[in-house]
């Protein structure tokens, strides 16, 4: 199965730890590298004041099951001293599951697609650079950017995560 997965940190050193959790997400069997996108600055979306993120998407094959890969997701994000004490709060690392195959889910835990991939320029736009023809729900990635304010996700052509070590 193909999974997409966004990755974002505001807080200290923001490109290491992109470039950490590329590495940890494939560094145990599971994953196979697809593609990475470039990495994106974006102001905030919703929550309280604070710095802007880095934002970037992977995309991989897995045989994984999408909760197997949440827990491993989570595991990463924990990895890199992720505290969830505020709704869209800064984090050190924030790693959602966007698509993992043509899974459909909506339980507590896990919703797949990102119950708000498609209104989220910040995901759609790392996306579609690491995957032009990409679908989200039956509709190309591009057509849902097409309608989405993208002024606030800056590309940052200074920086370039490498796939995993």
């Amino acid at each position: 199965m193909r999974a997409v997965i966004a990755l974002g940190s505001n807080l200290g050193d923001r490109m290491a730890t992109l470039q950490g959790a590329v590495d940890a997400l494939f560094g145990i069997p599971g994953l196979a590298f697809v593609a990475v996108s470039p990495v994106f600055e974006t102001d905030p979306v919703g929550g309280p004041d604070q710095g802007p993120y880095l934002n970037a998407v992977v995309i991989a094959e897995t045989g994984l099951e999408p909760r197997a890969l949440l827990d491993r997701a989570q595991s990463v994000e924990n990895t890199f001293g992720r505290v969830r004490v505020e709704r869209w709060g800064p984090r050190t690392l924030d790693v959602d599951l966007i698509t993992v195959g043509g899974v459909v889910m909506d339980d507590p835990d896990l919703t797949l697609p990102h119950p708000r991939a498609h209104e989220r320029a910040f995901v759609l736009v790392p996306w579609a650079a690491a995957d032009p023809d990409a679908v989200l729900s039956g509709r190309r990635v591009a057509d849902l950017l097409a309608g989405l304010d993208r002024d606030y996700v800056r590309p940052r052509d200074d920086l370039a995560l490498l796939g995993p070590a």
